[in-house]
């Protein structure tokens, strides 16, 4: 079945059934800063389980858009996708397990002719909540005995089996059953986790699970024997509807809800697969006229070359949505994961030869995009006006990636010609060039050379903690967060000290900062006030620096090095022996050879910066006043 006709499909069976279609939301949460994106379907409804009305009523359905960042480095087998769509039905203290489990039975077994998904029932195992013992909980026996009956209506003996834990699934089996029930780390939801953890106050409850068996082979290296929640590859969980019927009092016992509430979510492209009876998800609709044109592209088949495939694939897809929700490529945060999937794309493109697509002004990467905005707009058709934004920002990317890669090949061509590439090579070309580890390990592998792999998780376990020393100390007052534009404003920073002190005297220090997504705000000492000539010459010097695009380039020294190199830092606060240095320019500049005796700005500080100036936008001093005797406050903002 198509991808669009099951969406409808579920939402059309639901609104029969008395519920409201709502859209997704953004990938981009609305007041819930716990989170970079809206991973799951609940969570945007998440106020309305605890208890605010929802407008449209007591029973809501919708497919929602889902983003899960950990999930990236597990594409590549045939189930794994960061992003998906989660189907899901909803009542807010209305229903419960008495309808919500048959309804969900009927919609998956149902035949397509007549709504449903067209599932054979027979290939259908369920799980339930064990209880738990520890808190006093029950099993679910509601759940196991309804689902004893909807088996029963098909003809099918439902035998239950109490496994408790992946551990003993592992060791005994499937034991000829059909309802299987797991403890509190697999088969119950709360906010906190299991129960043991959460707060008083908190409601949560059991859920139950529905797999598909595509009856391929059990895999021993993930057990001795096959159960539902196997990662072999037999078994697919294709729905979960959560049950929220306690809450946890003062004490720590469990008492019953007086709104008890359902919450179903399915994987729109996992009932897909399920209902097409192949276990790989990228071999839906979805994809298929993407993967088209990346076998085009590369002038290689999907078959034997499945991972990199699933790979572009994925990324390509994740990458639409999230610029679409207006996410786009930057170092931190939610930017940093566009960058990083399509950088992930490129790489893994590039390995299979798809660097020029088969339209000759296109790249591979962006046709595979445009592919899926056309698959998309049906359901999403905001999509449609920000095509041309969307394909904007992934060529940006790729180019400048492209570019980093030939300078990241040359700088590697050089560190190996000894014959080697240590750890700290392999992090160097990672922090400044953004290659990563893999490619790294590639190159080497090509000309016989290793690489140390936890030798370089040492140096990067060094320049974490580096940074968390400078946020902590180094910047007091410092960076409200790591957002683009408060990088983009501290690397400013940089640039505005040296000109303060090129237009007042060498004598200026820095005495105190703090930088915003906003503004920044710089305390530095001198003794009088700031003409406005001499304003707009400090203006013209830091916008100059700008416009000639120099490199940032990053570097570690002992202390004392540093300060014979003459880099500024904040008067007063404390350093470590080992410090992280930031120098601005010459053009260079690079992280082999930062080129300090020609550099325009050289400051202790932990990062993070702009990879060039050029990134920074144009500079404007807003205000400048005196804060104490001695100590001047300046205030700037770029644009």
């Amino acid at each position: 079945m198509r991808t669009q006709e099951l969406r409808e499909k579920f939402l059309s069976f639901y609104k029969e059934r008395g519920h409201k279609e709502i859209p997704s939301s953004s990938l981009v949460p609305e007041n819930d800063p716990t989170t970079l994106f809206t991973g799951s379907g609940m969570q945007p409804l998440l106020p309305f389980l605890l208890g605010r009305p929802h407008p449209h009523g007591k029973r809501v359905t919708d497919s929602q858009k889902c983003f899960r960042a950990e999930d990236i480095e597990e594409v590549g087998d045939n189930r794994h996708t960061t992003f998906f769509e989660m189907l899901g039905n909803w009542s807010f203290g209305d229903y419960f397990k008495q309808e919500q489990l048959p309804w969900i039975f009927e919609f998956l077994t149902k035949s397509q002719e007549e709504g449903g998904a067209g599932l054979d029932p027979h290939r259908l195992y369920v799980t339930v909540f064990a209880g738990d013992s520890m808190t006093g909980i029950p099993a679910d026996e509601e759940s196991i005995s309804i689902w004893k009956k909807l088996f029963a209506d098909k003809g099918i003996e439902a035998k239950y089996v109490a496994l408790e834990s992946n551990e003993k699934g592992s060791e005994l089996g499937m034991q000829g059953g059909r309802i299987f029930s797991y403890d509190v780390r697999k088969n119950w939801w709360s906010r906190a986790g299991v129960p043991a953890k959460m707060p008083a106050g908190e409601p949560g409850g059991p859920d139950s699970e529905v797999f598909y068996d595509f009856q391929t082979p059990h895999d021993p290296k993930f057990g001795k024997e096959c159960h539902p929640n196997c990662d072999c590859g037999r078994f697919l969980e294709i729905g979960n509807s959560v049950f929220m019927e306690y809450i946890k009092k003062e004490d720590g016992s469990f008492e019953k809800l007086t709104q008890r509430n359902v919450d179903f979510g399915g994987g729109l492209e996992r009932i897909a697969a399920a209902s097409n009876d192949d276990p790989d998800v990228f071999n839906i609709d979805i994809f298929e006229s993407a993967k088209k044109d990346l076998e085009a592209g590369s002038r290689k088949t999907y078959e034997g070359n499945e991972r990199a495939f699933r790979v572009v694939l994925d990324h390509m897809r994740a990458a639409v949505f999230l610029i679409g929700d207006e996410v786009v490529p930057s170092n931190v945060g939610r930017g940093y994961l566009v960058r990083r999937l399509i950088r992930r794309a490129v790489r893994f493109g590039d390995g299979l030869g798809a660097k020029q697509g088969i339209v000759s002004n296109q790249s591979t990467l962006s046709l595979v995009a445009q592919r899926f905005i056309e698959k998309y707009i049906p359901k999403y058709p905001g999509l449609a006006g920000k095509a041309e934004f969307i394909l904007s920002e992934i060529e940006k990317e790729e180019k400048k990636f492209r570019t980093t890669l030939a300078s990241g090949i040359k700088e590697f061509e050089v560190r190996a010609k000894d014959g080697k590439i240590t750890s700290q090579d392999a992090f160097d070309l990672y922090q400044s060039y953004g290659f990563p580890l893999e490619l790294t390990e590639e190159m080497a592998k090509d000309r016989g050379i290793s690489v140390d792999r936890e030798a370089f998780e040492e140096e990067f376990k060094k320049h974490r903690e580096l940074s968390r020393t400078a946020s902590a100390g180094v910047f007091k007052g410092g960076l409200a967060d790591r957002s683009a534009e408060t990088t983009r404003l501290h690397t400013a920073h940089h640039l505005l000290l040296k000109a303060l002190q090129m237009v007042l005297g060498p004598e200026v220090k820095q005495r105190g900062s703090n930088i915003t997504a906003e503004r920044l705000r710089m305390d530095f000492s001198y003794s009088g006030k700031m003409t406005e000539e001499q304003k707009r010459e400090v203006e013209k010097i830091v916008n100059e620096k700008i416009s000639e695009d120099l490199p940032v380039v990053r570097s570690e020294m002992s202390k004392e090095e540093a300060e014979k190199l003459g880099a500024e830092h904040e008067f007063g606060q404390k350093y470590p022996d080992i410090v992280s240095v930031y120098s601005i320019g010459p053009k260079n500049a690079a992280p082999g050879d930062p080129k300090f005796s020609e550099a325009f700005s050289i400051e202790f500080c932990g990062g993070p910066h702009v990879g060039r100036t050029g990134e920074i936008g144009q500079f404007e001093v807003v205000k400048e006043e005196a804060v104490a005797a001695g100590i001047r406050r300046i205030r700037a903002r770029v644009s």
